[in-house]
């Protein structure tokens, strides 16, 4: 959509689309209406009957590793005893009301999205579809929603107490607390909890005007020139409900500053308890930290603002050695770069408007969104499952094993571990800065999903690649690592010396099994992701109907065995259709 220039054509501009647009607003928020009823009663049903269910389980499960676990010392392992029933009794009636919440917003915002997404600029039968759509897909996602739920209270949770209920390395330390260190962490973080209350709550109210004031300017602006939020249609009723909401959105992070200041200053307790126990000033420290936090915060807010850089509070340090313990509120925000690199490029002519505006959604859509880099994995799992079929690495019994049995280790971490292994092996060879997913396609720091979680496994990928690379692989070897993946040990070096691995070299062999452990552990965590299963069940269905059809099992016993899975997996799933599954348009546009 061209973005109007002059005053005439943005005030035309706008009082010709303010009719349109309450229009779309009062019929997406009567299907919201109608719809949102049912949804509530889906979610609100399925997930307690979930919470109600599994609490016993939960209650007992949880207690059970927390006893058995090595990384907890006693006497932290008899405090989280003592506490741990607390949340856990909590938790039903938490997890009850915030399904509620949840459901109520989703089945009202559900449809006014899907109502303004009708009528977008590449949309066909618009009149029909922004009376239709919306309404039987916020029912599908609300059963959706139901069964990601499931999976992760089911599946996650236990693989996560399962986890820490593991064995842990001779080395390994169990954290512990220090008896002679309490009563200087519970002073630390009273005088932190109450201190950083008034002062993080002073600075927060004190900014609050500005927030007030610049928000309205920028959105007003984006309103008469249909930019920034306003330049997609889809977004107009939410930009447009952020004007008249934002009073209530700026008392929303007062309070949330409030609400989180008291956990700023109850960590000064920690800090105390950090600190080695050589050091006799470690209650100075913590009280360091408290005077310290508190400039942080002012920095967060200014750059959050794009008022002046820094602060004018003290900061002084409360560690000896930074370098060794650095702070994740010391790290250069991705917000401060980018307004700095904004006020290097504005040129005298320009006014404070252009460093002040965020990025407009036209120039965010070149960005990657989580959901499409799953989608790249799972097409990626779903080439190289036919390519190991058609080499006998996978079969229909491993298949049959997933969805009878549920012993699914072999696909839902190897599989997807050779697939990012691979990517890596590509990216290594291109010389690319990121990680190369598609032909034409890089998947970089810059233009991934603006979220942690994003975070936390990009980082790790791209040190693994620069690892790859600087070992120089052969294909020979690459080869070899497909069918090592699938069904060798990676403990030691000795492992691969009857696989036919091309190197002696026992170093390299440690360094190719420490990369592939770490990417396993990778693919694990992923996999405790609440749609993470559904979306290998899926995979899994596109695998079998494969396996089906290869010539590897047209014996009659192997297909007597495919029709027992095929009954079996109707009497469990009730079909045997592609459910949703984006499937890719063909094998070549992949790249891994």
């Amino acid at each position: 959509m061209e973005v109007p220039k002059g005053f005439v054509e943005k005030l035309w501009r706008f009082l010709s689309f303010l009719p349109f647009f309450l229009l779309l607003v009062t019929l997406g928020l009567l299907k919201g209406i109608i719809i949102s009823p049912v949804a509530v009663g889906i979610i609100l049903v399925g997930n307690s009957a979930v919470i109600i269910g599994l609490w016993p389980a939960h209650f007992l499960w949880t207690c059970y590793c927390v006893i058995k676990t090595k990384r907890l010392g006693l006497l932290l392992k008899i405090v989280v005893l003592v506490l741990l029933p607390f949340p856990l009794l909590l938790w039903p009636v938490c997890g009850i009301a915030a399904s509620l919440l949840g459901a109520v917003g989703y089945g009202l915002v559900y449809p006014l999205i899907a109502t303004f997404e009708a009528v977008g600029e590449n949309a066909a039968d618009k009149y029909y579809h922004c009376f239709l759509d919306g309404c039987l897909s916020t029912l599908e996602g609300s059963c959706t929603v139901v069964r990601d739920f499931t999976d992760f209270c089911f599946h996650s949770y236990f693989s996560y107490m399962d986890e820490l209920s593991e064995k842990v390395a001779v080395n390994e330390k169990p954290m512990d607390i220090k008896l002679l260190r309490l009563p200087s962490c519970l002073l630390a973080s009273i005088i932190g909890m109450v201190v950083d209350l008034l002062l993080i709550t002073a600075v927060a109210i004190w900014k609050s005007p500005y927030m007030l004031f610049k928000g309205w300017k920028r959105l007003l602006e984006d309103l008469i020139g249909r930019e920034g939020p306003f330049l997609e249609t889809v977004c107009v009723p939410f930009a447009g409900l952020a004007i008249i909401l934002w009073p209530m959105i700026v008392v929303g992070a007062v309070l949330g500053a409030l609400i989180s200041s008291i956990f700023l200053g109850l960590y000064g307790g920690v800090i105390v308890h950090q600190i080695p126990a050589f050091q006799e000033d470690s209650l100075w420290m913590g009280l360091v930290y408290i005077i310290s936090i508190v400039s942080h915060f002012d920095e967060y807010i200014n750059d959050l603002l794009y008022l002046r850089e820094g602060s004018c509070l003290p900061r002084p340090k409360y560690r000896k050695c930074m370098r060794n313990h650095s702070v994740e509120l010391e790290r250069t925000k991705p917000k401060e770069i980018d307004r700095r690199d904004q006020k290097n490029r504005k040129g005298s002519n320009n006014t404070n408007l252009i460093s002040e505006r965020s990025r407009t959604l036209k120039g965010t859509i070149q960005q990657f969104k989580s959901v499409q880099v799953w989608d790249w994995l799972f097409k990626s799992c779903e080439v190289n499952g036919r390519i190991l079929l058609q080499e006998g690495l996978l079969d229909v019994k491993d298949i049959g094993e997933c969805i009878v049995k549920g012993k699914c280790k072999k696909l839902d971490i190897k599989l997807p571990a050779w697939s990012i292994l691979k990517c890596l092996l590509a990216s290594a060879k291109s010389n690319s800065t990121g990680l190369v997913i598609l032909d034409d396609t890089e998947l970089t720091r810059n233009n991934g999903p603006r979220d942690k979680m994003f975070e936390w496994f990009m980082g790790p990928l791209l040190i693994m690649k620069e690892q790859i690379k600087g070992l120089h692989l052969t294909e020979s070897e690459e080869g070899c690592l497909r069918k090592l993946i699938m069904e060798g040990n990676h403990e030691r070096p000795e492992d691969w010396d009857g696989n036919d691995f091309p190197s002696t070299d026992n170093v390299r062999k440690a360094q190719l099994q420490a990369i592939i452990r770490r990417l396993k552990g990778i693919v694990a965590s992923m996999s405790r992701m609440p749609t993470y299963r559904r979306r290998f069940r899926n995979l899994v269905k596109v695998l079998y109907l494969e396996a089906i059809q290869a010539s590897t099992i047209g014996e009659s016993s192997n297909i007597r065995y495919g029709k027992n899975l095929k009954e079996s997996w109707t009497e469990r799933d009730g079909n045997t259709e592609e459910d949703k599954y984006g499937r890719p348009a063909s094998d070549d546009q992949i790249l891994v």
